[in-house]
């Protein structure tokens, strides 16, 4: 799928990519790279990186040519990706995607848009005041949006969508029967730094967000895109106010989340999944189908199928109780 919300400066000579980040490595063919992707989504001519053993089996199937990675990790690529040893693989990812995208590390306001009056949608959207829209702007049929809302540039939302008052949308494609409440925020960069005595380096983000079928948004909550890969809403999935989801997240099909639930980047959660309010869910955790997490629990590993969690850290349901008695 070709995004087009960020420019791809690329292809890019693979050694000019190493000599401008200051990255030694053996002199390499001049191979020319057109982008930079994650394990599971890069093909041949492209960059990818690999810096944690969680994501062996992806590394072991990943189509690209070259990997940014560790000494200890290079052994997992299959021969037709050769490595790129670095000892800062995450930063050194960050700067080269920089180099291809330099537009994503900002979120400037979207300056091509007008109000919805003065668009070729007017006659298709029910729309309250003050709604603008960007240029590109895909709405399907049957579709409501409320007082003051902004759907920038590029975004594509398809049937029987209502979309409430106060709401931003930039970077996502949203599909039919979904409902997005007052104020919620889709689609802006998420929150990814490599910290430094000095200076804190943002991470560039280059995916989108992809909210699926039949789903419902709560009012106040705030979905970001993804850095090298997307976040993903599963169809039939509901969430309710107040909840953040990071970058890179994949919920999957028919979960229900309560209130003020926070997810950190990268997590993944099954299908049939239910979430109480409050719960916290760290990053790069995978959360099994048919999950049940109790309120105000905090998830700090990965959770297998049909399983009752609840606590801090959250620990089988059964334990949480005969402990709490």
């Amino acid at each position: 799928m070709i995004n087009p919300f960020f420019k791809n400066t690329g292809p890019h000579d693979i050694n000019y990519l190493l000599k401008t980040i200051n990255l030694k490595n053996e002199s390499l063919s001049e191979d020319k790279i057109i982008d930079i992707k994650d394990l599971n989504s890069s093909k041949k001519n492209e960059i990818t990186f690999f810096h944690s053993k969680k994501y062996a089996e992806f590394a072991k199937k990943t189509k690209a040519s070259y990997c940014l990675t560790s000494e200890n990790f290079k052994s997992f690529l299959p021969n037709t990706c050769k490595p790129i040893i670095s000892d800062k693989v995450l930063l050194h990812t960050a700067e080269i995607t920089k180099i291809f995208y330099p537009d994503s590390i900002t979120d400037n306001y979207d300056n091509t848009v007008k109000n919805i009056e003065a668009t070729s949608l007017r006659d298709k959207v029910s729309f309250g005041k003050n709604v603008l829209i960007g240029e590109n702007v895909e709405i399907g049929s049957n579709c409501l949006i409320g007082h003051n809302s902004i759907i920038e540039k590029n975004v594509k939302i398809g049937n029987n969508c209502s979309i409430g008052s106060n709401v931003i949308i930039r970077n996502s494609f949203i599909k039919n029967d979904v409902h997005i409440l007052d104020g919620c925020v889709i689609g802006k960069k998420g929150f990814g730094f490599f910290p430094d005595k000095k200076t804190n380096f943002r991470y560039p983000q280059i995916g989108i967000v992809i909210i699926e079928d039949n789903v419902e948004i709560g009012c106040g909550s705030t979905i970001d895109r993804g850095s090298l890969s997307n976040t993903i809403i599963g169809k039939n999935t509901y969430l309710d106010n107040q909840i953040h989801i990071a970058h890179n997240v994949k919920i999957g099909e028919n979960c229900i989340i309560a209130g003020q639930v926070g997810f950190a980047g990268s997590s993944t959660l099954g299908n049939n999944v239910m979430i109480g309010g409050q719960a916290g869910v760290s990053g790069h955790l995978k959360i099994g189908n048919n999950v049940q997490i109790g309120g105000g629990s905090g998830v700090i590993r990965n959770i297998p199928d049909n399983s009752k969690v609840m606590g801090y850290p959250a620990k089988n349901l059964k334990n949480f109780i005969r402990e709490n008695k």
